[in-house]
C-alpha cells in the first residue's frame, strides 16, 4: 500500500444484497401503506371558503346565460339556476376523485368520471360514489352579471 492511498475497503456481495433488500422493502412498505379513506380521493375546499374560486369579483357569467334548472361550468365554479332568479355557485370538482363535473340539467350536476351526481340547489350528493357535497362558491349578483364574491 503507497503512503497517499487510505485504507481499501471491500464491498462483499453480502452487503450489497443486504443493501438493494432494504431498499426494496422500504419501497415496498411505502407502496403498501397508502391512506385510511377507503381508496376514494376527496377534493377539499380551499381554506378561504371560494370553492377553489380565487377570482373575487370576476364575472362569471350573465344571468340570461343560466338556464332554469340548469346551469354552466365555468372553469372552477359551476353556477346554477335552480329556480327562477335564484342562483347558487359550488366548486365544479367533484368531491369523489376531483374530476371536473361536466353539465347541468334539470336540477342535477353531473360528473361524467364515475357518475356521481348533485343537487343544483344545494350541491349535496343525489348519487354516489361521491359522499360529499360540492363545496359552496360565494357568488353575488349585479344586475344581470354573476360575479365571484
Amino acid at each position: 500500500m503507497n503512503g497517499s492511498q487510505g485504507p481499501s475497503r471491500t464491498v462483499t456481495r453480502r452487503t450489497v444484497v443486504a443493501a438493494v433488500g432494504g431498499a426494496g422493502l422500504t419501497v415496498a412498505l411505502t407502496a403498501c401503506a397508502g391512506s385510511d379513506d377507503g381508496g376514494q380521493k376527496v377534493a377539499e375546499p380551499p381554506a378561504d371558503g371560494t370553492g377553489g374560486a380565487g377570482d373575487g369579483g370576476k364575472v362569471l357569467a350573465k344571468t340570461a346565460d343560466i338556464p332554469e334548472g340548469g346551469g354552466k361550468v365555468i372553469g372552477d365554479v359551476v353556477v346554477t339556476q335552480p329556480k327562477a332568479g335564484e342562483f347558487k355557485a359550488f366548486s365544479s370538482k367533484c368531491t369523489h376523485q376531483g374530476c371536473a363535473v361536466k353539465d347541468v340539467a334539470d336540477g342535477v350536476i353531473n360528473c361524467p368520471c364515475h357518475g356521481s351526481l348533485f343537487s343544483a340547489a344545494d350541491g349535496s350528493v343525489k348519487k354516489g360514489p361521491a359522499t360529499s357535497p360540492l363545496p359552496p362558491a360565494s357568488i353575488t349578483v349585479d344586475g344581470d352579471s354573476i360575479k365571484l364574491a
